[in-house]
């Protein structure tokens, strides 16, 4: 049979959710819906891709295209989704938020018709779709909650599978584990063995951490723009099931779009302001803006030079961690792109006993 999962963050969310598919699932055929909806440093235009920022996209339903391997962003628009259709054992569906939740409503409607699915399988890596909406580390709410609210408007069974509680470094683990319960199954490292090819060049941290959780790494992470280290504990390896009512019920911004029924996403950024006090999307704008810090690709060298010192100051700024992300490394030095890759490569060929895939050890 195959089986329906929406992607709730999109972007590296994809990863994830293909992982958590196979710890419920194991090898049955799965359809995963996305956002393509990622970071600036994979895509410099703020905001989600639609389908006309795409060429080779294929019918799925009247609503969704698939994206595949032969997909490509039409530039200066950037996605890891046709690489990851390629790369990832599922068929991968574009979600397009621009409709606002009426719009994804129908598209996630029209997926679970087409294949018959008991349940829509709703994957966060992180937990920030069960925030309230008021929490001050809270930072990408708002398409989390356009996916609760489209379920809850299409009204088709699902539920919420929330994956990593407190890796995405925004709503404390234990602030989580407080609210959601003991319905959970524990991921192990023979669900990562279909995404963990992928770490080599997806930035993604948030999955790359649920990964190395399921593979039994455990202690203090160095990521990216935080003020201290994310913390693998046996709970990060974690997968909490959460009815879908309880997250609405939760979510005020979820609620607040399904209560208002928007129909474009400038009406639902709106509402985020209006619940949240304030939107992702102009903190994407703001800092689209920012001049670029990445030095040219042909620097690994100098990066290699300054590693050590580099991973001193980590440590000392950092004493409780034991690892550090690629991504956060390669940004740390100054690098990015088709450079971050190759220093990857340096250092799990020249430092392997440092490499804790798909993490770096300290």
């Amino acid at each position: 049979m195959t089986q329906l999962l929406v992607a709730a963050g999109g972007g590296g969310d994809v990863i994830g959710t293909t992982l958590v598919h196979h710890a419920l699932h194991g090898d049955e055929p799965a359809v995963v819906l996305s956002y393509a909806w990622e970071r600036l440093v994979v895509d410099p235009i703020p905001g989600p891709r639609r389908e006309r920022d795409f060429t080779g996209l294929r019918p799925l339903t009247p609503q969704v295209s698939q994206i595949t391997a032969d997909s490509a962003t039409v530039a200066p628009a950037g996605s890891t989704l046709p690489r990851l259709a390629g790369e990832l054992p599922i068929t991968l569906g574009l979600l397009n938020p621009y409709g606002g939740v009426t719009h994804l409503a129908r598209q996630i409607a029209e997926t679970a018709e087409r294949y018959a699915v008991d349940e829509v399988k709703v994957v966060d890596v992180g937990g920030d779709v069960f925030a309230r909406g008021d929490e001050p580390t809270l930072l990408s709410p708002l398409p989390d909650a356009l996916v609760i609210a489209a379920c809850a408007t299409a009204d088709v069974p699902a539920g919420l599978h929330l994956a990593g509680p407190g890796l995405d470094g925004e709503i404390p683990e234990q602030d989580l584990l407080a609210e959601m319960g003991t319905d959970h199954v524990t991921l192990t490292e023979a669900d990562t063995r279909g995404v963990g090819h992928v770490f080599h060049w997806h930035p993604s941290e948030a999955s790359a951490l649920l990964a190395a959780a399921a593979h039994g790494l455990r202690g203090g992470c160095v990521v990216r723009d935080t003020g201290k280290p994310v913390v693998l504990s046996d709970a990060s390896a974690r997968v909490h099931r959460i009815p879908l009512d309880r997250v609405l019920a939760r979510n005020r911004l979820a609620h607040a779009l399904h209560s208002r029924g928007v129909d474009t996403l400038d009406e639902a950024e709106k509402t985020s302001w209006d619940v949240c006090g304030f939107s992702e999307l102009q903190r994407e704008r703001d800092r689209s803006l920012q001049p670029a810090q990445s030095t040219p690709d042909g620097s690994v060298d100098e990066a290699m030079r300054g590693l050590d010192p580099w991973l001193k100051q980590l440590r000392a700024d950092n004493p409780q961690a034991r690892y550090v992300t690629f991504r956060c490394l390669a940004e740390g030095l100054g690098l990015s792109g088709a450079a971050a890759q190759s220093l990857r490569s340096r250092l799990t060929e020249e430092r392997p006993r440092q490499y804790s895939a798909p993490l770096f050890s300290l």
